[in-house]
């Protein structure tokens, strides 16, 4: 059976419902994951389990490599990716420890590499829905089991960081339509949708970033307090998740590499090929 990817923090690893039968570490093309990877069960479901900064928190935001990440969990044979994440709200009604659903990405990382390929074999990936979603009404209606305070779609911010947003920054983005702010879904969404994973994120509200005239501007405490809140929430989320997957995998998600290669087949880096073999090899057999 297909496995179940989960990225997010120590609130999830350290799941009372989470069997941990395995660490794996995996070595890429792309150096090393964030952390080694945790082979488990979740509700009687093959789960593989990544620390996105590591165990302890140790790798900031634009330090992390996405792309070690994400070819991890193709290689360790994962089909279906869910992140969790914190973010900042936006929104008036999207109180700190509401949960979004986002369905679209607006990237405003600077210097994170955000694909696979390059010289060698040029690939434009449809990125229209970022999201996988299917995936997202299953999360969706699992969440309402646990709770009312759901968002289904949304737009989510990422930015750079490490700093948290300028007043400025914040009330353009706010006047941009945005919903949630964070700084860890891009470019692993991007990334995933290159692997043919099935991709989505539960954000986690945790402050109102810094435009709110009432609300204290977001911290590191502030954060911290509010996401262990929220990670109840999150992990009896995905248990119910585990219940509904696996599915079929209908979607454009499972052939997205389909057509998107560009140049000439007979100009492939062969080298490239053999590299990225767990993702591209389907194509060149």
């Amino acid at each position: 059976m297909p496995r179940i990817g989960i990225i997010g923090g120590s609130g999830l690893y350290n799941m009372k419902d989470l069997k941990i039968l395995d660490y794996k570490k995996v070595d890429t093309p792309f150096g090393e994951p964030s952390d080694s990877y945790m082979i488990g069960t979740l509700e009687e479901k093959e789960v593989v389990f990544l620390a996105r900064h590591g165990r302890g928190h140790t790798i900031p935001p634009g330090d992390i490599n996405y792309r070690a990440n994400i070819y991890g969990f193709k290689m360790l044979g994962v089909e279906w990716l869910i992140g969790v994440s914190a973010v900042g709200s936006m929104k008036e009604e999207l109180k700190p420890t509401f949960i979004v659903i986002p369905d679209q990405f607006y990237d405003l990382t600077k210097r994170r590499i955000s694909t696979f390929f390059g010289k060698g074999m040029a690939v434009h990936i449809a990125f229209a829905e970022p999201v996988c979603l299917r995936l997202n009404d299953l999360i969706y209606d699992a969440a309402l089991k646990i709770t009312p305070n759901v968002k289904k779609g949304g737009i989510y911010l990422c930015i750079e960081g490490p700093q948290f947003s300028t007043k400025a920054e914040s009330f353009i983005h706010r006047n941009w339509g945005v919903d949630i702010i964070g700084m860890t879904n891009m470019p692993e969404a991007k990334l995933a949708r290159e692997a043919e994973l099935c991709y989505t994120t539960i954000a986690m509200v945790t402050d109102y970033d810094v435009w709110h005239e009432t609300e204290a501007s977001v911290s590191v405490d502030q954060v911290v307090k509010t996401f262990a809140q929220n990670i109840a929430t999150a992990q009896q989320i995905l248990c119910e998740v585990m219940r509904l997957l696996p599915v079929e995998r209908n979607c454009y998600c499972a052939n997205a590499l389909s057509g998107a290669v560009i140049t000439a087949r007979e100009s492939v880096d062969k080298e490239m090929i053999k590299r990225l073999n767990p993702i591209v090899g389907k194509y060149f057999k």
